[in-house]
């Protein structure tokens, strides 16, 4: 057999523009990898990890010098060598996962059933992710995307005026459940004190709330809501750490570097008592699949990468009320 590789980066605008605390974005590149075995055709899609100093021509260059090395192997053996080959990140995201893909094609299964699920994965609800703003423009915001059936809201925040932004949200939509993203910026904040007034304001997680690797200074705190790990939790090595100072972690397929590595880690974050949220980057359907299977046993899902695009590929999954149902 003669394993056949290729990739390439698309670009997929963003529905309006896309703010967190680091800046705003109006597109996103994404990395498509192609695996085929002569007969089948596995696909992955990854989304750099910018904060890593990655692109997706950075990780197209990656994929493109393994292909040769690669070509000779079985599927499962080159899933296996790509797991040392490439570090965590997106390159060895899209190329696990279109590996995964190619193997349950060529075996005739479904994804989840080789993935080791005991059931077909069930429809899962959804955040939907507020953008960083202004109270007010937060407000409107939530108010319509209540209004459109989405029973689980992420807000961006900032580490200056988070109380008025939730407090402004929780008015415009005062029946949703409330989740908040502060993307390491309260590192200088009474974290206590913030995640208290958050917590009856009815936000019931806070993600990553202080600067990966500046995690210690959450010892000794006691929030009445759970502290979630995403920056500070990128593969299994961070999740003895994590268990220190964190209630939970957030599972990226981008950051962990694929379907392989994130379903050990969801495993030995289970062994730890370590809740599990799973979580994607801006990215199409095909990018949020693999995690669909990993988000089978989370707490919080956030899987709405495909719904702040302007489109989606056809064959994606549609998005009803707030809940994820396979096309």
């Amino acid at each position: 057999m003669s394993l056949r590789i290729s990739a390439a980066v698309e670009r997929w605008p963003v529905a309006g523009q896309f703010i967190i605390s680091r800046g705003a974005k109006t597109y996103v590149d994404v990395l498509v990898a192609a695996t085929s075995d002569g007969a089948h055709v596995g696909l992955g899609e990854a989304t750099a990890i910018y904060y890593h100093g990655e692109s997706a021509e950075s990780c197209l260059t990656q994929i493109e010098s393994l292909i040769d090395a690669l070509a000779p192997m079985e599927v499962r053996e080159a899933r296996r060598a790509v797991q040392t080959l490439l570090p965590p990140g997106a390159a060895r995201n899209a190329l696990d996962c279109a590996l995964w893909d190619l193997e349950a094609k060529a075996m005739g299964k479904p994804l989840w059933q080789l993935a080791g699920l005991s059931a077909a994965p069930r429809v899962l609800q959804t955040a939907f992710t507020i953008s960083l703003g202004e109270p007010d423009v937060m407000e409107a915001n939530a108010a319509n995307v209540a209004a459109r059936g989405f029973g689980l809201l992420k807000l961006k925040l900032t580490g200056e005026g988070d109380r008025e932004r939730v407090a402004a949200v929780r008015k415009g939509a005062p029946q949703t459940r409330l989740i908040v993203d502060a993307n390491e910026s309260w590192g200088a904040l009474d974290i206590e004190a913030e995640a208290t007034a958050l917590a009856a304001l009815g936000v019931e997680m806070i993600e990553q709330p202080v600067p990966a690797g500046q995690d210690a200074l959450l010892d000794g705190i006691k929030s009445p809501i759970p502290l979630l790990a995403d920056e500070s939790c990128q593969s299994r090595s961070d999740l003895k750490l994590c268990a220190r100072y964190y209630d939970g972690i957030n599972i990226k397929l981008d950051k962990a570097g694929g379907l392989t590595e994130a379903l050990a880690m969801a495993r030995e974050a289970e062994a730890r008592g370590l809740k599990l949220m799973v979580g994607c980057m801006l990215s199409t359907s095909l990018g949020i699949s693999p995690a669909f299977l990993v988000a089978q046993a989370a707490l919080w899902v956030d899987l709405d990468g495909p719904i702040l695009l302007a489109e989606d590929r056809d064959d994606g999954f549609r998005f009803e009320k707030g809940m994820i149902l396979p096309a």
